[in-house]
């Protein structure tokens, strides 16, 4: 399979299919990131988008006003997300169920509020990243989205790995008994307000490298490009479609929703607005009476058989 996905673009070489794969790629890391947190450690949260948002942003403010260099904006972006969801995880830390859900939906819609407003960072007008020559130094390039295709690909696979080692070792299994039960959890001698941060730390960190990317792939991002509440229910959606909980669901969960959002967007314009979520809620519904684990779980018993 990777083999394949490493010569797509070489034999696919329209600029469309592999601006959908990078897309795929991208919101994969994304729900990979989210799995860590919703599907192991049970913090079901809708604000994933304030972290892509904070990742973005981050890299974007340091290359314009202090010429730093984008990767290592990369890994700053990263460490202020998880300082962020460090800060309000904490007091977060006991709030469990719907309430937490509730609680990440308020403060991602706070963090965009605020730099919808905050001068610093250019308002709701956004931060538009100038042009610099083509190079991997840079993070730029002009003449193919090829160098971008591979980029996200690498920074999704490093998700997975994370993900995988994370759901192996001992913290996995302290994240799904956490996810079970937080009194059980406690009673079996686990840190709970511990590993429940250690788990939206590392969500948070993968989701604004993901950030970062978009930044430099785009050239221009605003609060309602990135952070948008729509940008976290899609995440939330591609983990449970794929099979939240397992290392490879929300990669499937990418693959099937993303390319058919692009594909209704581009063929049906301003007339499909809405239609792809009515496909995504038609299929979340299929999926939860009939493969409840997510396509993932229905793809490994196939193979068994």
């Amino acid at each position: 399979m990777l083999a394949l996905l490493l010569a797509f673009p070489l034999v696919i070489t329209k600029t469309f299919p592999i601006h959908i794969m990078i897309l795929v790629f991208m919101f994969g890391m994304l729900g990979v990131a989210w799995n860590i947190m919703g599907g192991y450690a049970g913090m079901f949260s809708f604000g994933q988008a304030a972290f892509f948002g904070i990742g973005a942003y981050t890299s974007s403010y340091l290359l314009l006003t202090f010429h730093l260099n984008p990767w290592i904006g990369l890994i700053i972006g990263g460490l202020v997300a998880a300082l962020v969801a460090a800060a309000v995880g904490y007091p977060c830390s006991n709030i469990r169920g719907h309430y937490f859900a509730i609680a990440s939906i308020a403060f991602s819609e706070i963090i965009r509020i605020h730099f919808n407003n905050w001068s610093l960072v250019n308002a709701a007008e956004g931060l538009t990243i100038p042009m610099m020559p083509e190079s991997l130094a840079n993070f730029m390039f002009h003449s193919s989205k090829l160098p971008y295709y591979y980029i996200i690909m690498a920074f999704l696979l490093i998700s997975v790995i994370t993900c995988y080692l994370i759901a192996t070792s001992k913290m996995g299994y302290y994240f799904r008994a956490i996810k079970e039960s937080n009194d059980v959890a406690k009673v079996l001698g686990i840190n709970v307000v511990k590993y429940r941060l250690i788990a939206i730390m590392v969500s948070a960190f993968l989701s604004a490298m993901a950030g970062t990317f978009y930044a430099q792939y785009i050239l221009y991002i605003d609060p309602e490009s990135v952070m948008l509440g729509a940008i976290s229910v899609q995440i939330v959606l591609i983990s449970m479609l794929g099979g939240a909980g397992s290392v490879l669901g929300p990669v499937i969960g990418a693959a099937i929703l993303v390319p058919l959002a692009e594909i209704t967007r581009v063929t049906l314009g301003h007339k499909g607005t809405g239609v792809d979520m009515l496909i995504y809620g038609f299929l979340i519904t299929l999926i939860s009476v009939y493969q409840p684990q997510g396509v993932w779980e229905w793809i490994t018993r196939t193979g068994k058989k």
